[in-house]
């Protein structure tokens, strides 16, 4: 076992907290229960976009051009690869779904990274998925225009913020640290009354004065970093700059805890000074060059997984952090904004630079004692992309050895107004969640049933074109949803001012925007050279969309390389969270990944019980995941629904979405049964009734064969 000390820094008890804490043992007064007592560390690491298949089958993939990171997911754990993202797959809510283990409807983000919600005038205004914890869907205005929380959650009954992810750690005295983790970090420098300076630093604070004056500098020094520390004061403890860590909402209570937020009080405890140095020993920076944070945009693997050992070496045991998609140009620290195509140098570069930050990630890591003997290592990615672009050149490069490059390098941008008033005479005034898959509000917010709203549908529907780069003529739409087909896919959320009066799941290739009616410029265009900034379109329905990956490895995970069992966002909390022996407030949504763990890691209620809740979670997640069969026959079903029937006869609507409704109810029922077994037996250590389960699985397999067939 080796130590690390640490720098003097400004008081002595911080100092002695600190002193030659031993990284390869567990933190003192954090109290993991893994079933052995192993794992001492955990590391989670979540991509932006970073992909596990071929985007280009000559091109090697992202992962592929990062071997130190495959090679080690595969030599010491699991890597799944039919991993699954929710619905609207963006960032935020794939984030925010692996981080808290429940679907969108629960946790309040199903449309991201930002959405709208309606106000009572019947006009919409939009709020950004990204915010800290406990922040409100309007946070500017006095009184509010949409009060609810952001991470909206009603399972008390009432509308509260949704429980946070790092309480099961602090409440267990472990140090909980995120390097640029959504919604975990301030993500803004609001000094407004419900602005995140205001509540964390209180009005009139120095902190306060400093993001009044200077919001960039504040940006720099308080966004993006946080350690919310363990019962007991943690790192936290004798540290002036600690501030109360407020979770008024948390089931429990949640009184005394501390945090320190933001690189400015962060970076002295794990340097002494107000820099942190990357792996290659370049200062972390933003674009004006000064220390701190970098920007979401600016998280490179080698700054991001320098935050991450650095705090594991000064005893924070639990490290969360975000590393920037590979595949997007962003100078320094995110200023600037060019999209790549598979096998461009410039791409390829970048993953090497990732690959080679890794490999010196897992060298420090193991010379400081962290290693799969005793750290829970998760790594995974919040959804992958479908490229839009012409074709590359030459033909067959590879990217590694032959270059490849691209005459456009960009979404097919699509003026959805103009489109709807130029092909189907729509005029009604609407506002939209610009997107690959458009989210819509129709001014007024009329009932799905109302004649505006089903003309409306139709005509979203029937909206075709020539694609700018395969020239094929093609329906514009590969998917439609209403409230009704919403609510099956666990879209529906608490806070009912922001469902969307109706969601285009569009072709893969697209970006929808409102704009003018009469199309001044064309209502479908590329955008021209020096434009092409986005390219990796994502939202939508597509597999190279929906499916991505999982790394798992650490005592009790199971050396089984590739694996293709069927599991998404919400798995990977409830398996975490079995293997450390900590539980939630709340039943997951997500089941623990049984096959991936050997016997001893689990509770004996999982292992005398292995084959029938294998079989359980199996159908189970067929039957509630937004991508399980279930829900994609009923968004197959909500798009013939919309489509159907004429102004003057709707009978095949209503006939369809009751249908839908009824199914949707039966589904529910079965899955919160489901569901609650399933927890039961991971976390409260309860015998399977295996009649009840059986009986389950059969009702569940009846609704999924009512679902294949339903029309």
């Amino acid at each position: 076992m080796t130590t690390r000390c640490v720098r003097v820094i400004s008081t002595l008890a911080l100092f002695l907290a600190a002193l030659c804490a031993p990284t390869g043992a567990l933190a003192a007064g954090c109290q993991l229960k893994s079933a052995n007592g192993d794992i001492q560390h955990v590391i989670y690491l979540i991509f932006d976009n970073t992909h596990f298949e071929r985007d280009n089958p000559n091109v090697p993939s992202d992962l592929e051009q990062m071997p130190h990171l495959l090679n080690f997911i595969r030599g010491n754990g699991t890597m799944l690869n039919n991993y699954h993202t929710v619905l609207i797959s963006h960032t935020a809510d794939g984030i925010l779904t692996s981080f808290t283990g429940v679907y969108p409807d629960r946790h309040g983000q199903s449309v991201a990274n930002s959405y709208r919600y309606f106000k009572a005038d019947g006009t919409t205004a939009s709020s950004s998925s990204f915010k800290y914890w406990t922040d409100l869907t309007d946070d500017t205005g006095n009184p509010p225009a949409d009060p609810l929380p952001n991470m909206v959650n009603a399972d008390s009954g009432t509308p509260k913020t949704m429980p946070a992810p790092w309480v099961p750690y602090t409440r267990a005295g472990c140090d909980f640290a995120a390097v640029a983790s959504a919604n975990i970090v301030l993500e803004n420098t609001g000094t407004g009354p419900n602005g995140d300076m205001t509540k964390v630093f209180g009005a009139n604070s120095p902190e306060w004065n400093e993001a009044k004056s200077n919001a960039a500098l504040a940006q720099a020094d308080f966004v993006g970093f946080a350690i919310h520390c363990g019962a007991g004061g943690g790192i936290c403890a004798g540290n002036p700059n600690a501030k109360p860590d407020l979770l008024p909402d948390e089931p429990g209570g949640y009184n005394g805890y501390l945090g320190l937020f933001g690189a400015k009080y962060i970076n002295p405890v794990l340097t002494g000074g107000p820099v942190v140095n990357d792996l290659n020993g370049n200062p972390i920076l933003d674009s004006a060059n000064r220390p701190g944070f970098p920007g979401f945009d600016g998280l490179f693997a080698a700054s991001t997984l320098s935050y991450i050992a650095q705090l594991q070496e000064h005893g924070v045991p639990i490290t969360f952090g975000y590393i920037s998609d590979a595949h997007d140009g962003h100078g320094q620290a995110g200023e600037i904004h060019v999209a790549y195509g598979p096998g461009e140098s410039a791409y390829v570069a970048q993953l090497k630079a990732y690959d080679d930050a890794f490999a010196k990630f897992f060298d420090r890591l193991a010379a400081d004692g962290i290693n799969k003997s005793n750290t829970l290592f998760v790594i995974t990615n919040e959804e992958q992309d479908h490229f839009a672009g012409s074709k590359p050149t030459p033909d067959g490069c590879d990217g590694v050895n032959v270059p490849c490059t691209y005459t456009h390098v960009s979404e097919i941008n699509g003026n959805l107004t103009g489109l709807l008033a130029a092909q189907q005479g729509i005029l009604t005034p609407f506002t939209v969640h610009s997107d690959m898959a458009p989210t819509i509000y129709i001014t007024g917010n009329p009932a799905r049933t109302d004649l505006v709203t089903r003309n409306f549908g139709r005509a979203l529907g029937q909206l075709n074109a020539a694609n700018l780069y395969s020239g094929q003529q093609e329906n514009l739409s590969a998917a439609l949803a209403d409230p009704v087909g919403m609510k099956a896919l666990h879209m529906v959320t608490a806070d009912p001012q922001r469902t969307p009066t109706l969601v285009m799941f569009a072709q893969p290739d697209y970006f929808f925007f409102t704009g003018a009616q009469n199309c001044n410029s064309p209502c479908l265009f590329i955008p021209g050279p020096g434009n092409q900034t986005f390219a990796w379109n994502h939202g939508g329905i597509q597999p190279e969309i929906a499916s991505t990956w999982l790394g798992i490895a650490g005592p009790g995970v199971r050396n089984l390389g590739d694996d293709n069992t069927w599991a998404d966002h919400t798995d990977t909390r409830a398996t975490m969270l079995n293997l450390l022996g900590l539980n939630d407030t709340y039943v997951h949504d997500g089941r623990v990944l049984i096959d991936q763990l050997f016997d001893w890691a689990v509770p004996q209620s999982l292992r005398a019980h292995r084959a029938t809740l294998e079989r359980l979670g199996t159908v189970y997640k067929q039957l509630n995941a937004p991508f399980g069969s279930f829900n994609m026959n009923m968004l197959r079903v909500s798009t013939k629904a919309i489509n159907s029937g004429s102004p003057s006869d709707d009978s095949t609507y209503n006939t369809l979405e009751g249908k839908i409704q009824t199914l949707t109810t039966q589904r529910d029922s079965i899955a919160i049964q489901m569901r609650a077994m399933l927890d039961d037996a991971a976390f409260n250590n309860k015998p399977v009734d295996e009649q009840q389960a059986k009986a389950l699985i059969v009702q569940a397999g009846f609704l999924l064969l009512q679902a294949s067939f339903l029309n």
